[in-house]
């Protein structure tokens, strides 16, 4: 099962990008071409929109369970004599519109609750609000209920949010908002606090996410997974994600902090995170989202899908190219094109069956080309140009492929379930892009610009001589695969109910590094190859990682008190194999490194239900991080003591969660990797003790709920706040931190952010205006005043969005992003300034059903 290398992999690696691809391409409007289309769309409304009574009534309300009054999601609401339905969301809460006056008869249906019906009379225009209480079924139970809690961050999708930690939960939804048109998952989990975010190319290409202050580099600090799988290229040996999923094709994105992320693993200090692919609709569905708009960005998703009695099936495709938003003197784009395909399949029994089982096959394909690089700007042409790019970052250019596979089998019985998941993830990618400058690396010339003048001269244009910059091919292969199982028993003992949970995963993963830089002049602002290099002659080796993760949890129920105890045990053994620089067929490695970590993972939390829909909750667990294949033999693995207090509250139009938390590190890891201006050689350096003390709240209200108004203003807060400090003095050679003293500040960590919207949604549409804003934050470690040269920017940023519907399938959408054009630094690193995204517009048309 061990992953190789070999002659024929390595052949493919070596096709290089061309260095100076067609650059010159007629600029396409996509917002114009989108415009034509929704021009010749509206002439067809009044064909499109059916026959309605003048004034209809209106229905909307909320589903909650009888016995813990949390809400219940994805319950089905029906009016048969207007053939009208509709399902709850994550909040429980629903809305009918366009019913005829008279007498209705309401049916509400979840599996795993005893079904209810109830009959209402509805005047014209009469804006009607209820509440259902659903109880418990004491014979049927939910399959697919079942396996969602082995399989989803947020426990059993039915019932709200778990009690234990805090958990957060972005549904569909807000995901197919309008005022989430371009599709970062940046832009998505600003609206979550605790989220740590570091922008880089303003599309989130790749993203750099961190939670509780855990270090954003390339996402690699936290645990990554799609449907519960782990989605970094080598989770274990590379976990830096050059790679992630096209979020606009999620059905929820979840994260997860606190005590009970140790079932997820390998990385428990900060939290989890995992992407929710569409799910195989029960019921023939169909959908069509297509969009353009600055920068000749064209957009575009469809998904169809269907099931019978016992087959399943759904195929979901999506395709994003953009010109991009900076500009080269050579006038090549700097854009991309993306594209990300699924298919799922499933088998099944009936659902009423004795014992449920299904078989589940999940095939996906994800190829990018991408006109991106590491280079910044100094800090004066940033302030003359923040768009701007340097010609010597002309050929740079990544091109990308990941396939995954996945089988999950699923088996339950009244009592118990077992899940059992295959996975292999394949990543190949080749990012061709600058590495040095007359001998000296980028991101040493963009550091300290002054004491360089002659080589930033060359960057920017002026004629040099042969070989004067270095274009690295960061040519590397990955591949990821495992067997992970978890057996679930649910069992009452005496006024108690235990939900216990016995988890396995054997997993292995490779990084093949081979790599090589080909030479280039400059000519008057215009780069010139000079040299090619041979294959593998400036990196050649091979990381491995082999791990076995145990978990057992037992979630206990008594009353109102809820009790999670959890226990993860973690075996890695870790191997670098080098090769010589001049030995592309490998027939000897010149060295071998190995580590071997073993760990035990605890956790405990304890939740309270105070009042109806109102919980209270604490927990503590190990956070742990295991060093890599390339620590030497004085690195330590990253472990920690997290403690978190909070509470939440889920009721009629409002709910709201507020945790405080304390992350204890004794010692904090720092990788030293290109994308942080590192050596690129992914060695781990040891930061000692860091103490994060953070405070994460969020609200979401519908200001006007319960008031019989035909509008909704539903309000989103979400406030985060953070104080990371180390613990004591010390000198790194990791060049985020440097020379650190007791006190300075976690580099890469804004104090407060704040994202804040407010909508006014209607039968015929919303218009939603939103605000995101984060304080200035250090790019090194340091205390006192700041110093500009070693900070980015504080920011504030306004969006506005707006949908109309023109019909039960049809809806028309625009976004503005950036309203009023701000310019601000995101971030210092890979090598200079990089600007945030700015003013963007995106409008297009859905149809579905």
């Amino acid at each position: 099962m061990r992953p190789t290398t070999t002659t024929t992999r390595r052949r493919k690696e070596t096709s290089r990008p061309s260095p100076r691809p067609s650059i010159k391409r007629r600029k396409r409007s996509g917002f114009v071409n989108t415009s034509l289309l929704l021009l010749l769309l509206l002439p067809a409304k009044p064909f499109l929109l059916p026959a309605q009574d003048p004034q209809p009534a209106r229905l909307a309300g909320t589903i909650t369970a009888a016995d813990s009054r949390l809400p219940i999601a994805d319950a089905l609401v029906e009016l048969a004599e207007a053939g009208l339905r509709v399902r709850t969301d994550l909040r429980g809460r629903f809305l009918l519109t366009g019913i005829p006056a008279g007498t209705h008869t309401v049916r509400i249906i979840r599996m795993g609750y005893d079904r209810i019906s109830d009959v209402v009379r509805l005047s014209p225009g009469e804006n009607r609000q209820a509440e259902y209480l659903l109880v418990r079924s004491v014979v049927e139970i939910d399959p697919i209920q079942v396996l969602a809690s082995r399989t989803r961050l947020a426990g059993e999708a039915g019932e709200g949010l778990p009690a234990p930690g805090a958990a957060h939960v972005i549904n569909r939804e807000r995901i197919a908002s309008p005022e989430f048109v371009f599709g970062s998952v940046h832009d998505l989990l600003r609206t979550v606090p605790g989220v740590n975010l570091q922008e880089e190319d303003g599309y989130g290409l790749r993203p750099n996410i961190g939670l509780r202050a855990s270090g954003t580099e390339r996402s690699s600090k936290i645990t990554l997974m799609e449907d519960g799988v782990l989605i970094a290229p080598a989770p274990y040996a590379a976990p830096e994600a050059y790679f992630f999923p096209t979020v606009s094709r999620m059905e929820a994105v979840e994260v997860r902090t606190g005590s009970s992320q140790v079932r997820y693993g390998p990385r428990t200090t900060g939290g989890a995170l995992n992407l929710v692919s569409t799910s195989i609709p029960e019921e023939f569905t169909w959908s069509l989202d297509a969009g353009g708009g600055s920068e000749s960005t064209n957009r575009a998703q469809g998904r169809v899908g269907d099931s019978g009695e016992h087959v399943g099936w759904l195929v979901e495709g999506s395709r994003v190219e953009t010109d991009g938003f900076k500009h080269l003197a050579s006038g090549r784009n700097t854009g991309f094109l993306l594209q990300d395909y699924v298919a799922k399949l499933r088998f099944r029994t009936s659902p009423g069956a004795r014992i449920y089982q299904h078989l589940d096959i999940k095939a996906g394909y994800n190829d990018e080309r991408s006109n991106e690089t590491y280079l910044g700007l100094t800090d004066a042409d940033f302030r003359a140009d923040a768009l701007q790019r340097y010609p010597a970052s002309d050929p740079d250019v990544m091109n990308a492929e990941q396939t995954q596979i996945q089988l999950r089998h699923f088996v339950a019985a009244r009592n118990w379930d077992l899940t059992t998941t295959v996975y292999q993830n394949n990543f190949h990618r080749n990012w061709y892009k600058l590495q040095s400058v007359l001998g000296t690396d980028i991101s040493t010339l963009l550091g300290d610009p002054d004491a360089h003048p002659t080589t930033l001269g060359v960057l920017k244009g002026a004629t040099s001589g042969d070989d004067a910059l270095r274009v690295r091919a960061n040519n590397r292969e990955y591949v990821s695969r495992g067997v992970q199982s978890t057996l679930g028993v649910r069992a009452d003992l005496g006024s108690t109910r235990h939900n216990l949970e016995l988890g396995v995963r054997i997993h292995e993963d490779e990084e093949d590094r081979f790599q090589w830089e080909d030479g280039f002049r400059m000519v008057d602002g215009l780069m010139v190859q000079t040299s090619a290099g041979e294959p593998g002659s400036q990196a050649n080796r091979v990381s491995r990682a082999d791990a076995v993760a145990l978990f057992l949890q037992d979630e206990v129920r008594a009353g109102r008190w809820t009790i999670t105890a959890g226990l993860r045990h973690e075996t890695i053994d870790f191997t670098r194999i080098d090769f010589a620089t001049t030995d592309p067929e490998r027939t000897a490695p010149t060295g071998v490194r190995t580590n071997s970590v073993s760990v035990w993972i605890p956790g405990l939390s304890v939740a309270a239900r105070v009042a109806p829909g109102v919980e209270v909750f604490s927990g503590m667990h190990r956070g742990f991080g295991p060093p890599g294949p390339g620590a030497n033999q004085d690195t330590r693995a990253e472990r920690s003591w997290n403690y978190e207090l909070g509470g939440r509250l889920a009721r009629s139009g409002l709910s709201a969660q507020v945790t405080g938390y304390i992350t204890d590190y004794s010692n904090i890891l720092g990788r030293a990797t290109l994308a942080n201006s590192g050596d690129g050689e992914g060695n781990a350096f040891n930061g000692g003790a860091v103490l994060v003390r953070g405070l994460e709240a969020n609200v979401e209200w519908d200001v006007v709920a319960d008031r019989g108004l035909p509008v909704r203003i539903p309000l989103t807060l979400a406030y985060t706040y953070t104080d990371a400090t180390f613990q004591g003095d010390f000198e790194s050679d990791f060049d985020s931190w440097g020379s650190v003293r007791r006190g300075d500040q976690l580099p890469h960590v804004a104090e407060s952010q704040l994202f804040a919207s407010l909508a006014v949604a209607g039968r015929m549409g919303k218009i939603t205006a939103s605000l995101t804003g984060s304080t200035p934050a250090r790019t090194q470690a340091g205390q006192g005043p700041w110093d500009p040269l070693r900070s980015v920017d504080g920011f504030v940023v306004a969006s506005l969005s707006g949908e109309w519907h023109l019909h039960e399938h049809g809806t028309l959408f625009a976004a503005v992003q950036n309203l009023t054009d701000t310019r601000y630094s995101v971030a210092r690193r890979p090598a200079g300034l990089r600007p945030g995204l700015p003013r963007t517009v995106l409008a297009g048309f859905r149809l579905g059903r």
